[in-house]
Protein backbone atom coordinates (compact mmCIF):
# COMPACT_ATOMS: atom_id res chain seq x y z
CA UNK A 1 0.00 0.00 0.00
CA UNK A 2 1.28 3.60 -0.97
CA UNK A 3 -0.12 6.96 0.49
CA UNK A 4 0.84 9.85 -2.10
CA UNK A 5 0.58 12.99 -0.90
CA UNK A 6 -1.22 15.27 -3.92
CA UNK A 7 0.21 18.60 -3.55
CA UNK A 8 -1.54 20.84 -6.56
CA UNK A 9 -5.63 20.86 -7.58
CA UNK A 10 -4.24 19.79 -11.16
CA UNK A 11 -3.29 16.34 -10.19
CA UNK A 12 -5.80 14.00 -12.57
CA UNK A 13 -6.75 12.60 -9.02
CA UNK A 14 -8.61 15.24 -7.72
CA UNK A 15 -11.64 15.29 -9.83
CA UNK A 16 -11.93 11.16 -8.95
CA UNK A 17 -11.50 12.22 -5.30
CA UNK A 18 -14.12 15.18 -5.33
CA UNK A 19 -17.02 12.88 -6.99
CA UNK A 20 -16.32 10.52 -4.86
CA UNK A 21 -16.18 12.53 -1.95
CA UNK A 22 -18.97 13.91 -2.92
CA UNK A 23 -21.37 11.60 -3.94
CA UNK A 24 -20.50 9.52 -0.08
CA UNK A 25 -20.23 12.57 2.21
CA UNK A 26 -23.84 14.46 2.51
CA UNK A 27 -24.12 17.93 2.12
CA UNK A 28 -23.45 19.55 5.06
CA UNK A 29 -20.40 17.24 6.14
CA UNK A 30 -18.10 18.50 2.85
CA UNK A 31 -16.50 21.50 1.48
CA UNK A 32 -18.13 22.15 -1.92
CA UNK A 33 -15.76 22.31 -4.73
CA UNK A 34 -14.05 25.50 -4.57
CA UNK A 35 -13.03 25.33 -0.97
CA UNK A 36 -12.17 21.59 -1.56
CA UNK A 37 -9.56 22.62 -4.16
CA UNK A 38 -8.10 25.36 -1.29
CA UNK A 39 -7.22 22.90 0.97
CA UNK A 40 -4.16 22.74 -1.50
CA UNK A 41 -2.96 26.36 -0.52
CA UNK A 42 -3.14 25.28 3.07
CA UNK A 43 0.47 24.25 4.88
CA UNK A 44 -1.36 22.03 7.33
CA UNK A 45 -3.01 20.25 4.86
CA UNK A 46 -2.35 16.82 3.26
CA UNK A 47 -4.13 15.41 0.60
CA UNK A 48 -3.11 12.02 0.35
CA UNK A 49 -4.25 9.07 -2.73
CA UNK A 50 -4.15 5.29 -1.59
CA UNK A 51 -2.73 3.04 -3.53
CA UNK A 52 -3.25 -0.74 -3.37
CA UNK A 53 -1.57 -2.54 -6.70
CA UNK A 54 -0.81 0.18 -8.25
CA UNK A 55 -4.61 1.36 -8.11
CA UNK A 56 -5.88 4.35 -6.32
CA UNK A 57 -8.70 3.39 -3.50
CA UNK A 58 -9.13 5.88 -1.73
CA UNK A 59 -8.29 9.25 0.04
CA UNK A 60 -7.41 11.18 3.03
CA UNK A 61 -7.67 14.17 4.10
CA UNK A 62 -5.00 15.48 7.20
CA UNK A 63 -4.65 18.36 9.05
CA UNK A 64 -0.95 18.71 11.23
CA UNK A 65 -1.97 20.64 13.80
CA UNK A 66 -0.15 21.80 16.78
CA UNK A 67 -0.58 18.34 18.77
CA UNK A 68 -2.04 16.02 16.90
CA UNK A 69 -3.25 15.13 13.23
CA UNK A 70 -7.02 15.42 12.64
CA UNK A 71 -8.51 13.06 10.18
CA UNK A 72 -10.78 15.48 8.37
CA UNK A 73 -12.02 12.66 5.70
CA UNK A 74 -11.14 9.19 5.17
CA UNK A 75 -12.71 6.95 2.34
CA UNK A 76 -12.11 3.60 1.05
CA UNK A 77 -13.52 4.23 -2.68
CA UNK A 78 -16.75 1.83 -2.40
CA UNK A 79 -15.46 -1.10 -5.19
CA UNK A 80 -12.86 -1.47 -2.95
CA UNK A 81 -14.44 -1.54 0.31
CA UNK A 82 -15.07 -4.88 2.46
CA UNK A 83 -11.37 -5.81 1.87
CA UNK A 84 -9.81 -4.85 4.86
CA UNK A 85 -8.64 -2.01 3.41
CA UNK A 86 -9.85 0.31 5.71
CA UNK A 87 -7.60 -1.21 8.79
CA UNK A 88 -4.75 -1.28 6.45
CA UNK A 89 -4.88 2.60 6.12
CA UNK A 90 -5.68 3.46 9.58
CA UNK A 91 -2.37 1.00 10.84
CA UNK A 92 -0.49 3.25 8.31
CA UNK A 93 -2.20 6.46 9.73
CA UNK A 94 -1.46 5.22 13.65
CA UNK A 95 2.24 4.36 12.98
CA UNK A 96 2.80 7.77 11.13
CA UNK A 97 0.88 10.10 13.46
CA UNK A 98 0.71 8.30 16.96
CA UNK A 99 -2.26 11.10 17.72
CA UNK A 100 -5.44 10.87 15.77
CA UNK A 101 -8.43 13.08 16.25
CA UNK A 102 -11.30 12.30 13.68
CA UNK A 103 -15.13 12.93 13.88
CA UNK A 104 -17.81 10.29 13.07
CA UNK A 105 -21.62 10.47 13.14
CA UNK A 106 -22.96 9.43 16.40
CA UNK A 107 -22.75 5.04 16.47
CA UNK A 108 -25.98 5.10 17.41
CA UNK A 109 -27.62 6.90 14.50
CA UNK A 110 -28.29 3.84 12.19
CA UNK A 111 -26.69 0.00 11.46
CA UNK A 112 -23.91 2.16 8.90
CA UNK A 113 -22.88 4.73 11.70
CA UNK A 114 -23.22 1.41 14.22
CA UNK A 115 -20.43 -0.19 12.01
CA UNK A 116 -18.17 2.77 11.31
CA UNK A 117 -17.99 2.98 15.18
CA UNK A 118 -17.40 -0.18 15.55
CA UNK A 119 -14.42 0.01 12.95
CA UNK A 120 -12.68 2.97 14.92
CA UNK A 121 -12.92 0.88 17.99
CA UNK A 122 -11.49 -2.24 16.69
CA UNK A 123 -8.66 -0.10 15.32
CA UNK A 124 -7.38 1.53 18.41
CA UNK A 125 -9.66 4.96 18.85
CA UNK A 126 -12.65 5.61 21.54
CA UNK A 127 -14.86 7.99 22.05
CA UNK A 128 -13.37 11.01 23.68
CA UNK A 129 -16.64 13.61 22.95
CA UNK A 130 -20.14 12.59 22.14
CA UNK A 131 -21.65 16.13 22.16
CA UNK A 132 -19.32 17.45 19.96
CA UNK A 133 -20.79 20.26 17.70
CA UNK A 134 -18.92 19.96 14.30
CA UNK A 135 -19.24 24.14 12.59
CA UNK A 136 -20.96 24.40 9.54
CA UNK A 137 -18.86 24.12 5.89
CA UNK A 138 -20.30 27.11 5.09
CA UNK A 139 -23.39 29.36 3.52
CA UNK A 140 -26.20 27.19 3.43
CA UNK A 141 -24.97 24.06 5.26
CA UNK A 142 -25.46 23.19 8.83
CA UNK A 143 -23.61 22.55 11.79
CA UNK A 144 -23.57 18.73 12.53
CA UNK A 145 -23.90 16.66 15.82
CA UNK A 146 -21.05 14.19 15.79
CA UNK A 147 -18.82 12.08 18.27
CA UNK A 148 -15.15 12.71 18.50
CA UNK A 149 -12.78 10.04 18.42
CA UNK A 150 -9.44 9.64 18.97
CA UNK A 151 -6.29 6.90 19.98
CA UNK A 152 -5.04 8.62 22.62
CA UNK A 153 -5.89 10.50 25.68
CA UNK A 154 -5.62 14.56 24.94
CA UNK A 155 -5.17 16.32 28.11
CA UNK A 156 -7.41 19.02 27.25
CA UNK A 157 -9.89 18.27 24.82
CA UNK A 158 -11.68 22.03 25.02
CA UNK A 159 -8.02 23.26 23.33
CA UNK A 160 -8.20 20.41 20.70
CA UNK A 161 -11.46 21.24 19.75
CA UNK A 162 -10.93 24.79 19.83
CA UNK A 163 -7.85 24.01 17.47
CA UNK A 164 -9.94 22.01 14.98
CA UNK A 165 -12.46 25.16 15.07
CA UNK A 166 -10.28 27.81 14.10
CA UNK A 167 -8.12 25.92 12.04
CA UNK A 168 -10.14 23.70 10.16
CA UNK A 169 -13.41 25.05 10.19
CA UNK A 170 -12.10 28.90 10.05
Amino acid sequence: MEFIQITSPDDYRVQVIYDSYASSFPEDERRDWYKFVRLFEHPQVKVLSVLNDCENIGYLVLWELENHTFVEHFEVFTEFRNQKLGSKITEYLTKNHPRIILEIEPGNLNENSQRRFSFYQKNGFHLIDEMYLQPSYGEGKNPLSLWLLSNYHPENLSQVKDEIYDVVYH
